[in-house]
């Protein structure tokens, strides 16, 4: 093989590359500019935007989105997030990069309003608590709690008696006192909490207030946490230490106790009743015996 063979050999090679390098560019190319005809920018949290924030143009930037994923309510423009004279503001917490969307915000010139948080056919129902009833103030927004209720009750005999029950299970807290965002797990002293309920359970926390002290225990949230049969606690069930009707077994350190009994009286032994008859004796050389033989009747 001659140079001008392996010159031709070579020369079609470097070809050879530079028309793939060349192609995979406009594929490449190609390719970018029709993702990028598919994307769309939506409004994202360019820094973390907790409830009651108002939304403001350096607490935004936009990204791209894909047109086909495009997040329901979102926003493509700065315009239309907040329109000129007029304020929005964050009901709930949005993250870093997460879109806003409107269910997110409040309308156009309005401010942060509890009831944007409500789910349909929701209430808000505030009640009274104390550092005891209210845990310590270690109940914070959205934490689950159960609600109990202490009253008077007449017995069987008409005597008044003082028993608790469990009024309500598994109760999203909306607010303590005029806070309705954790203060990062510290303490929250309040005299009252903001309950989310039906609005049965709206009537029953009116009514429970009204006849007795309402109590809140914290919880796990969720249904299958709840209690299917809940019992009724009465002065009884703590007399002896009683919980769900069960009794709780006491270790005893009393001393043990020697028990004497006192003996028996004896009876005096009575002599023998003497026998009627006839004693015979018989003497047999020296030696005499007496023997006894009974009465002859004839």
């Amino acid at each position: 093989m001659n140079r001008q063979t392996l010159i031709a050999i070579a020369a079609a090679i470097v070809l050879g590359l530079l028309a793939v390098y060349l192609a995979n560019t406009f594929l490449n190319a190609a390719q970018k500019q029709n993702e990028e005809s598919q994307l769309t920018r939506v409004a994202v949290a360019a820094v973390a935007l907790p409830y009651g924030t108002e939304l403001t143009p350096e607490k935004i930037r936009f990204a791209s989105y894909p047109k086909s994923s495009l997040p329901p309510g979102s926003y493509s423009d700065i315009a239309t997030l907040l329109p000129k004279g007029e304020r929005r503001i964050v009901l709930m917490p949005i993250s870093p990069n997460e879109p806003i969307l409107a269910d997110k915000l409040s309308g156009a010139g309005r401010n942060a309003s509890l009831s944007f948080l409500l789910p349909d056919g929701m209430r808000a129902a505030s009640v009274r608590i104390n550092d005891v009833s209210g845990v310590a103030g270690f109940i914070q927004p959205n934490d689950s709690v159960d609600v109990l209720i202490t009253r008077e009750f007449a017995g069987a005999n008409q005597n008044q008696q003082q028993i608790t029950d469990v009024l309500l299970q598994d109760v999203k807290v909306l607010a303590i006192g005029q806070s309705t965002q954790g203060a990062d797990g510290k303490p929250i002293a309040a005299q009252n909490a903001t309950l989310e309920v039906d609005p049965a359970g709206a009537q029953k926390l009116a009514l429970a207030q009204q006849v007795g002290s309402l109590g809140l225990v914290l919880r796990k949230p969720g249904q299958e946490q709840n209690i299917p049969f809940v019992e009724t606690v009465s002065l009884n069930d703590l007399r002896y230490g009683v919980s769900r009707g069960r009794p709780v077994s006491v270790a005893v350190t009393t001393p043990p106790v020697r028990v004497t009994r006192a003996a028996a009286p004896r009876r005096p032994v009575q002599a023998p009743p003497p026998r009627s008859g006839t004693n015979i004796e018989v003497i047999r050389g020296t030696t005499g015996n007496q023997y006894e033989v009974g009465d002859y009747e004839g």
